[in-house]
This record gives C-alpha cells, sequence and structure tokens, in this order.
C-alpha cells in the first residue's frame, strides 16, 4: 500500500473502503494541500436508505472527519428517470411529492452521520433536479451528448448487462449516465468538487462524468470506487429474509438492526469492523482475533457501534440491554419489538400458524407452519407443541403481553389492543 499524506486517503486504504481510484497519488496531493469537496449521489427511490449504501455513508463521513467538505447529492431530477445498473427492468416511475418525501426520509438518515451548516467543512446536500428540470433537450444533445460515444455506452456494465440478458433497456433509461456525468460538471462549477465517489459498479459512470468535465470545463476530477460489500457466505448485503435493513427507525427498528449486526458471520467481524465503525485498527485487530464463544463478545461491540452510529446512544444501549435481558437472562423486555392484535381475536383463541404470521416472525403461513412443526417457534419461551395450537388471551402475562419466538434470535411481544 502506498504511503499515503492525507488522511483521508490513508484511513479508507487501510480500512478497506476503497476499490478503485483515478490517480490516487494526484488526489492525496490535492488532499494534503487544503479542503477539498467531494460528493456521492442518490436516488430518491424510498423513504430511507439501507445497509448497501452504508459504507458510502461512511466515505462521506470520513471525508469530513479528515477535514474536507461532502456534498451528499440528491437525484431530485435522476430519480424521474431511475438508474439502470444492477437492474432487470425499468424502476417505477414516481410522483415529484413522493420523489419529496423520500428525499426529505434521506435528510434524516445523513443527519446521524454528518454535520450540515455553511462552514467550509460543513456537509451541503444538493438536488440535481435544480439544473436538470431546466435542461433543453436540443442543446443539451448538442453542449453534452456530442462528448458521448455510444460505442462506449453500450460497454458499459448498467448497458451491456441489461441487453446480454435480453432485458429491454428503455431510451430513457440509456440516458442515464449522460445526466449523472452532467451532474459532476455542475458541482464542479458550483461547488468545486473535485471528487466523486460511489460503488464499484458505479466506476463507469463517475469516469465518463470526470471526461465530461475535463471535456467541457478544462477539470481534473477523479473517480473513487469502494468494493461491493457482501458477506462470507456470498449474500448480498442490505437484503434479508425479512426484508432490508433500513437505516430509519420507522422502517427497522434499533433493536432488530442491532440484532442484524450481532448475528453476522464470524468471518465477517473485523472487516465489518473497519468497515462500518470508527474503532481504531489495533483495538479491531484484538476484536478479530477471538476465538470460539469470545467472538460473540466481538459482534456485540459491532453491533452496538453501529447502531450507535446509525440511531445515536441511548438506542444503541437499549437495544444491546434488551437482547441481554431476552437472550442471556430469559426474560421479558419492553423495548422488543411489539404488535397489536385485537382483543376479540385473543378471545376466541388463534392458531400459532396464524399469529406468528401476523407478527411478522414468517413471511407466510406455510412458513410459519414449518417454523414450529421443525421446533423452532415458542410462546412465552416454552415450546409450541403444534403449528395449530390455540393461543388465547389466557396466555397473556401480567404485563398484557405474551412472547413469540423464532428460533433463538427473533422474538416479539404481541399485546392486545
Amino acid at each position: 500500500m502506498a504511503a499515503f499524506k492525507s488522511d483521508f486517503m490513508r484511513i479508507v486504504h487501510e480500512r478497506g473502503m476503497v476499490h478503485q481510484c483515478s490517480d490516487a497519488a494526484r488526489l492525496d496531493e490535492l488532499l494534503s494541500t487544503g479542503i477539498r469537496t467531494a460528493y456521492i449521489g442518490f436516488d430518491c427511490t424510498a423513504d430511507s436508505l439501507h445497509i448497501g449504501s452504508l459504507l458510502q455513508i461512511m466515505m462521506l463521513r470520513w471525508w469530513q472527519k479528515t477535514g474536507n467538505k461532502p456534498v451528499v447529492l440528491m437525484g431530485g431530477g435522476t430519480t424521474k428517470i431511475g438508474d439502470p445498473s444492477g437492474r432487470d427492468e425499468s424502476r417505477q416511475l414516481l410522483t415529484d411529492a413522493v420523489i419529496a418525501a423520500n428525499m426529505a426520509g434521506i435528510r434524516r438518515v445523513f443527519d446521524r452521520y454528518v454535520t450540515f451548516g455553511d462552514g467550509p467543512t460543513d456537509a451541503l446536500m444538493a438536488n440535481n433536479a435544480e439544473w436538470l428540470d431546466k435542461l433543453l433537450y436540443i442543446p443539451l444533445l448538442r453542449d453534452v451528448g456530442r462528448h458521448f460515444s455510444v460505442n462506449r455506452m453500450l460497454t458499459m456494465d448498467s448497458v451491456r448487462l441489461r441487453l446480454e440478458r435480453d432485458q429491454p433497456l428503455t431510451f430513457l433509461e440509456f440516458n442515464y449516465m449522460i445526466l449523472q456525468s452532467y451532474d459532476y460538471v455542475e458541482l464542479k462549477k458550483r461547488h468545486d468538487c473535485i471528487l466523486q465517489m460511489g460503488g464499484s459498479d458505479q466506476w463507469g459512470n463517475i469516469v465518463m462524468g470526470a471526461d465530461l468535465g475535463r471535456r467541457m470545463a478544462g477539470a481534473e476530477l477523479f473517480a473513487l470506487t469502494t468494493p461491493l460489500i457482501a458477506t462470507s457466505s456470498g449474500a448480498k448485503m442490505g437484503k434479508t429474509a425479512a426484508g432490508a435493513v433500513w437505516l430509519n427507525a420507522e422502517r427497522v427498528s434499533p433493536y432488530d438492526f442491532w440484532q442484524y449486526w450481532r448475528n453476522v458471520e464470524d468471518e465477517d467481524v473485523g472487516r465489518f469492523l473497519r468497515t462500518f465503525t470508527e474503532l481504531p485498527l489495533d483495538e479491531i485487530a484484538r476484536l478479530e482475533a477471538l476465538e470460539g464463544q469470545e467472538i460473540n463478545e466481538a459482534k456485540k461491540i459491532l453491533a452496538t457501534e453501529i447502531t450507535r452510529l446509525a440511531h445515536g446512544d441511548k438506542a444503541a444501549t437499549e437495544a444491546e440491554q434488551t437482547a441481554k435481558r431476552t437472550f442471556e437472562e430469559g426474560g421479558k423486555a419492553d423495548s422488543l419489538p411489539t404488535v397489536s392484535i385485537p382483543q376479540a381475536q385473543l378471545a376466541e383463541g388463534i392458531a400459532a400458524f396464524e399469529l406468528f404470521h401476523q407478527a411478522g416472525l414468517a413471511a407466510s403461513r406455510t412458513e410459519a407452519r414449518k417454523l414450529i412443526k421443525g421446533g423452532g417457534g415458542r410462546l412465552n419461551d416454552q415450546p409450541i407443541a403444534s403449528d395449530t395450537a390455540v393461543i388465547k388471551h389466557s396466555d397473556l402475562g401480567a404485563d398484557g403481553t405474551l412472547k413469540l419466538s423464532a428460533g433463538r434470535k427473533r422474538h416479539v411481544l404481541v399485546r392486545a389492543a
């Protein structure tokens, strides 16, 4: 590894956060001579980001912590088209109102990772609709489109993979990389951005943006991508059997978020500590060297540190204490996820498989039946003998709740409403 002069380049390389970088030595030199500005773009396709975007978020956090200015670019304009990267079908087109609501939700994610303001290193949130919505089509074709080779565009993964699978690619989507490239030119002009970062699948698009800046404005621009983060078993980060691991608490509770990280594979602990926390590298080396049951202590630290960044100190501490009471002490914990069902259902009695499904512990009734028949379903910490066993009002404890468990790691409190 090269000996970098700038704190940012040294830190992100030491922590394994870099996949590719254009002219790393020159970028390092510029970062050593003053405050620089970089950006990452995020389309507004949902009202939260999930952990598949967490590495990019951490890149912006480290950028700011090392004395530079991060720009969070919201794709208010490009979301109206949809990024074809990694997809076999077109995205659903969203209305302006939905895009605005999604943007507000994503802003809440970033409020916990970077500091916004008017200072020289304060973060800025920009919206590419500010310039894309004003573009006239003929001038765009003449001034920007002439710098793009269709031959080269067809070699980009976002296009090539879709065509190889015989999946349709609309002309609307084909324009996405042109507009993404134009964003880089605008952000250089407006905020003197010299670096665009993104996931490894964005390398081609980012390089095209840097090239467009050179052609249109003679600008010296850089590209840096992060590695694709997958688990040791090959699973893509951000998705579970229960759905995406979102970063906003309304989508996924801090407790469930903590549990996700507590349950990662042993082989991933060190890598995730380096990537998603700010713990010192020597402490991470100590933790990842733990073996046997001791590695579980490292996983708890991983879960708490990541939850602290995403949800704050209080939520992280509560999640950790809830897990301790639930798993180590075998009791209920008030901060477990809670669902309510009508009093009438419990009065009449409800089949165990149906309640597991309603409580969100199984994606379907069939899955709930399999879980219980396989011995993985528990009621108030006791095995459920049959998937058709009837759960009644009398199963509620003195606190008015009952505890359902799917295996040893997923628990829900059920309360009669």
